[in-house]
């Protein structure tokens, strides 16, 4: 009698990624190219991934935060963090996962250390030029740390096996054809996004009203991504200046602009050097280490972009910059299409594909 050949069970994997979209977004871009895997997602109550996550993959949230408190507050933290700790390790020899897969955060640290005790293999994409702690630390247990930027590698020297592969971004990124503005903006006028973070930037809008009318009068259509905590988001009315606190379609933005003002969490800058697109940086100054500035010096050593320190930026000034790289001189034209070719040259398009090929390997 002959016996059918039984079918290789597919393989499953545990995506440990939660927080901003800086966390969640690479991870679900990695996802989508692994359709050959039973994936399921770990997350914390009321984040991002709440939102974003079960529509697509069954999602188990687990009660953990970061360990920046004190006094009694860390007894808390630690009670939570064994508890999430005790609770991962039975998701995963529950769902019998051969692999986890995570972007960092305080979600790391229970996914990580559940998967080494079970000797289940992890693989860890770090986006940041400076590591955040949590990756530092863990880098050792991991069999591979993946890192958007290859500046990191230095910060992670008792990392296995550490690999560059860029960012992965959403697909919408990397469409032929991106998809259009929904704004009535011609196609012939230079035009100025602003963006401050999935939270915007108050002390950046200000900043940008300040500014804006004599770029209105120069001729600039300007979007500004406000962000929705903005008490003095409608102090500017003009018909070429679209104050918005939130905007879905930033793929077609960012290949829209002429030039991006924003902050430079490692998200925003993978997506501006897939679009091509010239920015003046203002890191967050209250991001852990410090670590945006770490991120905007990348693109600003080489030329891709220009980086200012919140306090020492002045109205004047960025009215000055903004004016000079939108200009219509061959001088202007020649710097801005520079800045171009130079953020250009700091995409990896497949950094997704990339991703999801560490992780077949290992898992």
């Amino acid at each position: 009698m002959t016996h059918l050949l039984t079918q290789p069970l597919t393989k499953r994997l545990l995506i440990a990624a939660s927080g901003t979209g800086g966390h969640v977004f690479p991870a679900i871009a990695v996802a989508e190219k692994l359709a050959d895997y039973e994936i399921e997602w770990l997350g914390v109550p009321d984040r991002l991934e709440k939102q974003l996550v079960p529509a697509r993959y069954p999602l188990h949230l687990v009660d953990v935060e970061g360990f920046q408190t004190k006094g009694l507050a860390t007894v808390k933290v630690l009670l939570k963090f064994a508890r999430s700790l005790w609770q991962v390790r039975q998701l995963l020899q529950k769902g019998r996962f051969d692999g986890v897969f995570t972007t960092g955060g305080y979600i790391a640290a229970p996914a990580v250390i559940a998967a080494r005790s079970l000797g289940i293999p992890v693989v860890l994409h770090e986006s940041n030029a400076l590591p955040g702690k949590v990756t530092r630390f863990l880098s050792p247990w991991c069999n591979v740390v993946a890192i958007g930027f290859e500046a990191a590698k230095t910060h992670l020297p008792r990392a296995q096996h550490c690999v560059y592969v860029g960012t992965p971004v959403r697909a919408q990124f990397l469409q032929n054809l991106p998809p259009p503005l929904n704004l009535p903006i011609p196609a012939d006028v230079p035009l100025l996004a602003i963006v401050g973070g999935s939270q915007g930037a108050v002390a950046v809008n200000n900043l940008i009203r300040e500014s804006a009318p004599t770029w209105l009068e120069a001729g600039i259509w300007i979007v500004h991504q406000t962000g929705d905590n903005d008490p003095n988001v409608q102090s500017l009315q003009h018909p070429h200046y679209f104050p918005l606190p939130f905007y879905g379609n930033m793929a077609g933005l960012f290949h829209r602009a002429n030039l991006v003002i924003g902050r430079s969490g490692a998200g925003t800058l993978t997506e501006l050097a897939i679009a091509h697109t010239p920015s003046l940086l203002i890191p967050y100054p209250f991001a852990a280490d410090d670590h945006q500035t770490y991120n905007a010096n990348v693109f600003a050593t080489i030329g891709a972009a220009k980086l200012f320190q919140q306090k020492d930026l002045t109205a004047a000034d960025l009215t000055t910059e903004v004016l000079n790289l939108l200009g219509t001189t061959p001088t202007s034209v020649a710097v801005l299409n520079q800045m171009a070719t130079q953020t250009a040259s700091l995409a990896v398009p497949d950094s997704a594909d990339l991703m999801a090929a560490l992780i077949r390997e290992v898992s």
